[in-house]
């Protein structure tokens, strides 16, 4: 770091969190990698399914491949790093690698709220509108429809970062295991409006999409206890959509409420787990969850299982 008027211009950040558990290093460091490998794998196989099979090519397992999309995204901005440092004593990450990450992380953790508010507006028009459906979910409105969590959570992020760029910086030490825009914020010698505007506006964005999506339920809730048929539908479409709001909501819950909020008298193992949660739960539960409870994208995935395994019987067998 170049000290300048009292104040350091700071190049390199010291992360903390995994202190309590170095001694577990090379066992936390295999699990980790096997969990990571399992995630990939199975956000992979849902969205080569839904690009490979074209009966799947409909607006609902086009978003559903986008939201798999987010959670690899995000991911990627969180456990290479976090392996890296397992392999190391001493967990630093560069100025321009911790807003990169920060940006990584929180857009895909925000625009999975963007995503399943545009699922929730997609299962309403089925439903409540099902004669209009084609007319209503156009290709052009499929892909404004698929493209606009990404720009608008790029957008707000980009104006984060620049806004963090501008800081000058007093110390170098994040208490996390990964950087955040809200932990480079703390670090600055004096908190200006725009940087508690940005983060607000983030927030807020983050409960509209949340209200939409309760909002967009409730109403389909009390329609479809009407019909026994569209109560089938719901439960075969819908419940997947809100478990996945409320494991994404309780998730970045605990983030916001540690990163903003977070005492320093909690345990760091609470703390740690508080800060990983929807970086650990979501990425691989969604696809789960969707895989599971989705008629027809089960019954793909289960087909090409089986297709994949006689093919492999049927190779064994020619070779012997």
């Amino acid at each position: 770091m170049i000290l300048d008027d009292n104040v350091s211009i700071i190049s390199v950040f010291t992360l903390s969190g995994l202190g309590e558990t170095m001694e577990y290093r090379t066992t936390l460091f295999s699990l980790t990698l096997l969990y990571y490998i399992v995630i990939i794998m199975v956000n992979v196989a849902l969205i080569l399914t839904i690009i490979l099979d074209g009966n799947l090519h409909q607006p609902m397992y086009i978003f559903l491949c986008n939201l798999c999309i987010s959670g690899l995204f995000g991911t990627a901005g969180f456990y290479p790093k976090f392996l890296l440092d397992l392999l190391s004593y001493h967990h630093v990450i560069s100025y321009a690698g911790c807003l990169f990450q920060a940006f990584v992380i929180y857009s895909s953790a925000c625009s999975d709220f963007a995503i399943l508010s545009v699922m929730a507006y997609d299962r309403y028009v089925a439903i409540c509108r099902p004669l209009e459906y084609h007319s209503v979910m156009t290709k052009q409105r499929v892909t404004q429809l698929a493209f606009y969590p990404w720009i608008l959570t790029f957008s707000l992020f980009t104006i984060a970062v620049t806004i963090t760029i501008q800081m000058k910086l007093c110390q170098t030490h994040i208490e996390r295991l990964y950087c955040s825009n809200w932990s480079v914020v703390k670090l600055s010698c004096s908190l200006t409006i725009p940087d508690y505007i940005v983060g607000y506006i983030i927030i807020l964005s983050s409960i509209g999409h949340f209200i939409f999506i309760l909002c967009s339920y409730t109403y389909l809730v009390r329609l479809c206890l009407e019909s026994i048929k569209d109560r089938v539908k719901f439960m075969q479409t819908c419940m997947p959509h809100l478990l996945s709001l409320f494991n994404v909501s309780l998730a970045l819950l605990f983030d916001v409420l540690n990163n903003r909020y977070g005492s320093r008298n909690l345990p760091q193992s609470l703390q740690n787990f508080m800060a990983i949660e929807f970086l650990v739960v979501p990425p691989i539960l969604n696809p789960v969850i969707y895989g599971l409870k989705l008629t027809q994208l089960r019954n793909r995935i289960l087909r090409g299982f089986m297709n994949g395994k006689k093919l492999s019987m049927f190779q064994i067998n020619d070779t012997g």
